[in-house]
């Protein structure tokens, strides 16, 4: 495949062709209709001031609007931060603060989310408010109205800074260098999903997720630069992601495996009513798969659901094929960018078979922005890179994951850390040890469960069980809180002080009082 690779490219070849697609509101953006207002944008934010290597914040929902801002932030050589709005106030107050935003750019919809940003969003010189008025913020329409919709000389290639939680579960921004290219030249994203996911300019892709995940942003985006439609959902319901399927016959879909369960739960005759033949591949990532899960798709789509496992930090890529799977069950494939070692505890590589610490060879270097410590944490000796999982290799260099080093929870593709959750329920009055983990669910994979010891006098009971969750969600985000309580007599802690969270299902549960 030819490039350039950007959209400004097929804005000139294709202009009529759809870049997006929005069916929660019907509208939808040609390509020269993207590249239109990219260009505004991207020459509003040059007349205020802001130079290469400067930080944007994005704070929005998926709305079409959402790719023309990012499409004008990076054309104009800027980070751009993703916000998961769906945090805390004081989560998501901490990543515009922490990623130094020189602007930020909201929706108006999130009027609630935004004012708890506080001083975070009020420090920042240039805000925006998306499809609506917002108090303190400028008008977006209003910004890039009378702006030049067409290309700048001075255009260069942007970057993403997502944010991922580190081992303490305090967000880090992820900074990879500038790239050091032309406009439109062939990045590693576009030739994987080109070269080993088939896309082409003809390929259609729906996008099922919120676009502030590094997967949807960066696979959706590169859509646009290869050429082909974006159809991006609201939110995943699994009726509408079927109809949509057949509606816009859609060739590509990425899910995760909660995704897949909700699917299945749906009845097969209900599966069966729309037309899926437009369909060429389903990918899956971002947690593992339970593989009568992953044998269950595979025997309802056919031979094209394929996987991989990868990082925010872009260092590790593992894939595999349908067909690999079946013959590699339960594997996450081999690894295409740089090699991959297991390691044990001191730093010695392990042999086939035994389980350690995931290591890739890095191809790029990255830094958590503003903490050396972690990033120099984050490498070797030898300049491999971790992101701290626990596996082991078959004979053939197949990667199978078995555990994650911090105990860290993935509940429908989401990474949780337990221990923000503990540090808020131990300064619970009933309260005496705690421990969070990850106990199995048939839907979201894992659920967040709270093992409790309680205090002297005080007895375990729903109501105390509610009021612990409540505890939790009245300081933290939801998704990160205790769906489920356990009481124990006591928590299996070494005389070290050091927690055997695996002994924790077999704990002795104490009987709840009947209030």
């Amino acid at each position: 495949m030819s490039g350039p690779f950007h959209p400004s490219a097929h804005a000139a070849t294709a202009p009529d062709r759809l870049a997006v697609v929005t069916p929660a509101t019907g509208e939808t953006r040609t390509y020269a209709e993207l590249e239109a207002n990219a260009n505004r944008i991207a020459a509003m934010l040059r007349e205020r001031g802001l130079q290469r290597g400067d930080v944007v914040a994005v704070v929005m929902q998926n709305d079409v609007e959402w790719y023309e801002i990012v499409w004008g932030i990076q054309r104009c050589g800027l980070y751009v931060v993703p916000v998961n709005w769906h945090l805390s106030a004081k989560e998501a107050a901490y990543i515009v603060a922490d990623c130094e935003a020189k602007a930020l750019f909201v929706s108006a919809a999130l009027a609630e989310t935004v004012a708890s940003l506080g001083d975070a969003a009020d420090n920042i010189g240039l805000r925006f408010s998306v499809r609506g008025p917002l108090p303190g913020y400028e008008s977006f329409e209003n910004a890039i109205a009378g702006k030049p919709a067409t290309a700048s000389p001075d255009d260069v290639e942007g970057s993403w800074m997502f944010y991922s939680s580190g081992t303490t579960g305090q967000p880090k921004g992820i900074k990879p260098a500038l790239p050091q290219i032309e406009l439109g030249q062939m990045n590693p994203l576009v030739g994987l999903i080109s070269g080993l996911y088939g896309f082409t300019p003809e390929s259609t892709y729906l996008s099922p997720a919120p676009l502030y995940h590094a997967a949807p942003a960066g696979w959706s985006t590169t859509v646009h630069r290869i050429g082909g439609t974006v159809v991006v959902m609201e939110r995943f319901d699994p009726l509408e992601w079927l109809r949509l399927i057949e509606e816009h016959k859609v060739t590509h879909t990425q899910v995760v495996p909660t995704h897949l369960v909700r699917l299945l739960k749906l009845a097969e005759t209900t599966r069966n009513r729309y037309d899926l033949s437009s369909l060429q591949m389903v990918v899956h990532a971002a947690a593992p798969c339970p593989p009568e899960v992953k044998r269950a798709a595979l025997d309802w789509l056919g031979l094209i659901v394929y996987e991989y496992y990868a990082a925010s930090e872009g260092t590790g890529f593992c894939a595999i094929g349908p067909q690999e799977w079946l013959d590699h069950p339960g594997s996450v494939g081999k690894s295409l960018l740089g090699a991959v070692h297991i390691v044990d505890e001191d730093g010695n590589e392990l042999g086939v078979g035994e389980e350690g610490e995931i290591w890739f060879e890095a191809i790029h270097r990255f830094d958590y922005h503003g903490d050396p410590e972690k990033t120099a944490r984050a490498f070797n000796d030898k300049g491999w890179n971790s992101i701290g999982d626990i596996g082991r290799l078959d004979e053939e260099g197949y990667l199978y994951l078995t555990d994650r080093v911090s105990n860290m929870i993935i509940s429908g593709g989401v990474n949780i850390y337990p221990r923000e959750a503990e540090d808020v329920l131990v300064v619970h009055y009933a309260v005496e040890d705690v421990a969070v983990i990850g106990t199995p669910d048939e839907i979201m994979g894992e659920k967040v469960t709270a093992f409790v010891q309680l205090r002297d006098g005080e007895v375990g009971s729903d109501r105390l069980a509610e009021e612990l969750i409540e505890h939790c969600r009245e300081r933290l985000s939801h998704f990160k809180c205790p769906r489920e309580v356990r009481f124990v007599e006591s928590l299996p802690r070494l005389p070290n002080g050091k927690l055997l969270k695996r002994m924790l299902t077999v704990a002795s549960p104490v009987p709840r009082s009947t209030e």
